[in-house]
């Protein structure tokens, strides 16, 4: 009997080596800082892995393994999840998905803010790039280059994620754009109303959609939201019968997540959407009668900074009552690094638009530099801005707002001070705040960056970052991973 019994022990699939005696490992991690991400406070400890998963943690593991790390000095942590990623494109020709995979990331969620590239009609996959060209900043120059299209529903766009290797496990919810697109073609790219024959054929790609593997639904209902044309996401003035029945549909076919990217403005301001506090009433009632995990996008704005707070307060009251309301929130500033190569203060200029038709980015960085040139540029006014085209004139159109314009230089601070920004700055040269900028943007011989965070900033320091962060209601979001390439990818906020 006991020689059974320890045949059975040896044998088991505890990982014992009959003929060592000790416990037997894939892979042993010895020595790190282990952050296990449940909140614990880090601690040195092994990590012994078997079959792909974690088996053991401890200070010390005694056995064996076929591979051994001494971890002494480094970090040990799980790897991040994204949930908030626009590598739609990227998928079809970027196995490694970078920047995310130097981060950390080993899992990344696409499809987010209502827009994606399945399903899709053959002839409409023009309109599905300009649309993501236009809300996510993506060159649509790379998308028509680098997809592939080898798809038409939504079922077989995920077959063709799981034909590629990649470095990190993918997740997509399916877009709302997109369906509407599939379904009511040009009526739904210019936002008519449903007819009940289109939200019923809608529910029922969103539930095909869940039941072959999407993790959830998404969609955009911000007028900051628009095509390449100024045209907004299709679904932003969806009405509650439509996504009623699309959030059903979902739930029939397995539940799962409702990505939501909100009117921010609490009455809606001008905007022909309802105001934030209507959306989070809306967001809560879809949260308590359907039991999906619903989130949606939070950050702190300019011109309402404490909304975000009564956001979570409501979230809160929601996760009270049952319901699952979490707000994605930034683990850092949103905005824009301002540079000659990109989006910049001076791009509506009439002397800077003739000579970036015309030179190459290095010759137009000499020009720049010129001193007549650089009297000439400050001396004009603005272009008009066709405020019909999504992110024309970018720089001039926010505005410089010197007091939240920072020099980013060779040692960047990330929590710049007053004292730091181009207002600072210019008060203390005796110019003006554009001059300063100008000619900071000129240093380096032109490759200089300012950091312009127009989001999650307004009191010049993290502190608000910091209490959404730890607000029991929020979760980690907004990396927007593969998009706005053109201002700043945020993939790196994991290692932020």
């Amino acid at each position: 009997m006991v020689e059974l019994a320890l045949r059975a022990v040896f044998n088991s699939p505890l990982g014992f080596s009959a003929e060592k005696g000790v416990l037997m490992f894939d892979l042993l991690i010895r020595g790190g800082m282990v952050v296990d991400g449940t909140g614990a406070a880090p601690r040195i400890a092994d990590v012994a892995i078997r079959d792909g998963r974690i088996v053991e943690v401890a200070t010390t593991i005694v056995g064996e393994a076929t591979e051994e790390i001494d971890a002494a000095g480094k970090l040990v942590t799980p790897g991040f999840i994204d949930i908030h990623t626009h590598y739609d494109g990227q998928i079809s020709w970027d196995t490694l998905l970078e920047p995310s995979s130097g981060h950390g990331v080993t899992t990344v969620v696409v499809g987010n803010c209502g827009v994606g590239f399945a399903p899709v009609r053959p002839g409409q996959e023009e309109w599905l790039v300009q649309l993501m060209e236009g809300v996510e900043d993506i060159p649509g120059t790379a998308l028509h280059e680098g997809i592939s299209w080898d798809w038409e529903t939504f079922p077989e766009y995920l077959d063709a994620i799981d034909k590629r290797q990649y470095s990190m496990d993918i997740a997509a919810y399916v877009p709302h754009g997109a369906v509407r697109g599939y379904v009511m073609g040009e009526r739904g790219a210019r936002n008519e109303d449903a007819t009940a024959t289109d939200i019923e054929e809608m529910a029922r790609i969103v539930r095909e959609a869940r039941e072959a593997g999407a993790v959830g639904f998404s969609t955009s209902r911000t007028m900051g939201h628009k095509a390449k044309d100024g045209q907004p996401v299709p679904g932003t003035f969806a009405s509650s019968e439509e996504l009623n029945a699309i959030a059903d549909a979902l739930t029939a076919g397995g539940g799962g997540l409702f990505e939501i990217a909100p009117e921010v403005l609490p009455d809606g301001g001008d905007q022909p959407t309802m105001g934030m506090r209507e959306e989070l009433q809306w967001m809560g009632d879809l949260a308590t009668r359907t039991n999906l995990k619903v989130t949606y996008l939070l950050l702190q704005y300019m011109t309402t900074p404490d909304a975000w707070r009564e956001a979570l307060d409501f979230s809160s009251d929601i996760m009270k009552k049952g319901g699952y309301l979490r707000p994605q929130v930034a683990a850092r500033p949103f905005g824009m690094m301002v540079g000659w190569a990109g989006y910049h203060f001076f791009t509506k200029r009439p002397t800077y638009m003739k000579l970036a038709e015309t030179l190459s980015l290095a010759d137009l960085k000499k020009e720049l530099a010129k001193p007549e040139v650089r009297a000439q540029i400050l001396s004009e006014a603005d272009a008009p801005i066709d405020h019909e085209v999504q992110f024309d004139g970018l720089g001039p159109r926010l505005g410089m707002i010197p007091h939240l314009v920072y020099a980013m230089g060779d040692n960047v601070d990330y929590e710049p001070t007053h004292e730091m920004s181009v207002a600072a700055l210019a008060a203390a040269a005796g110019v003006s705040p554009l001059e300063m900028a100008y000619d900071l943007l000129n240093e380096n011989n032109g490759d200089a960056f300012l950091m312009f965070p127009t989001l999650n900033y307004v009191e010049e320091n993290h502190d608000v970052i910091y209490e959404m962060l730890t607000h029991p209601a929020a979760i980690n979001g907004l990396s927007d991973g593969g998009a706005h390439v053109r201002m700043i990818c945020d993939a790196s906020i994991p290692t932020y």
